[in-house]
């Protein structure tokens, strides 16, 4: 096994999967998982994941889509490798590729319009806005340090065809710079879910779906709750954690 100092093997649940982290490189959360089951993936689709971190939404997407090709790009190099170690520890590199590189210029690194799908968990917060991590990883993966929304949006727009989608995971109280950034790119939103920590309780988080040249009309889709009492996933996010 090839593990370094401080790093640790997980369980991904029924996928048989499992993923190297490191605990001051900003482990992959709830929010990974919920986009990787929302996007929508069909056929022998090409998908890119920006920001892609350990690697765990390229993981889960190969695992339940059985012909698809993902690629996950990452900016900073020891979180690229972890990434490239659990995807050969699955057997998986055959269909995923994991690149160490700035999202920014992901034109230039792949083409334009040259995916399927792309798939984007941005950092959620503008500098000045919440306490910056001092772990380096842990800021730039919930900071915007590498990049603003605007030009997060942009690059998945670079990415995707004509036609095609994008799938995002973000902070509800956002959704109208999102939604903004998204159209300024003709990127016309189709599907959004709101996602609440428990019933009764104002969302904190969103998944939202666009499609790159798509007509108006947004479907809003029942609410997603997390959790039960005390700290029990809800029946319905544990079969996402189960698929």
């Amino acid at each position: 096994m090839d593990l370094r100092p401080g790093e640790r093997l997980d369980d991904l649940g029924r996928t048989g999967l499992r993923i190297i982290q490191h605990p001051g490189r900003f482990p992959f959360a709830i929010d990974a998982v919920l986009l990787a089951h929302f996007a929508t993936v069909r056929g022998r689709a090409r998908v890119l994941d920006l920001g892609t971190g350990c690697g765990v939404i390229p993981l889960l997407l190969a695992a339940r889509h059985r012909q698809v090709r993902v690629t996950g790009l990452e900016i900073q190099p020891e979180t690229a490798d972890m990434a490239r170690r659990s995807v050969a520890l699955n057997d998986l590199t055959d269909r995923i590729q994991i690149d160490c590189g700035d999202y920014r210029q992901v034109g230039k690194l792949y083409g334009y319009g040259a995916f399927d799908l792309v798939t984007m968990n941005p950092p959620y917060r503008e500098p000045g806005r919440g306490v910056v991590s001092p772990e380096e990883s842990r800021a730039v993966a919930r900071h915007e340090l590498n990049g603003s929304l605007t030009e997060a949006v942009e690059a998945m727009a670079a990415a995707v065809k004509f036609g095609g989608r994008v799938a995002v995971v973000f902070l509800a109280e956002r959704l109208a710079d999102l939604m903004t950034s998204l159209r300024e790119q003709r990127l016309e939103p189709k599907r959004l879910r709101m996602v609440h920590p428990r019933a009764g309780r104002p969302a904190n988080l969103l998944l939202l779906e666009a499609i790159k040249g798509g007509g108006p009309g947004l479907t809003t889709e029942p609410p997603l709750v997390v959790y039960e009492e005390g700290q029990r996933f809800t029946a319905e996010v544990q079969a996402i954690y189960n698929a």
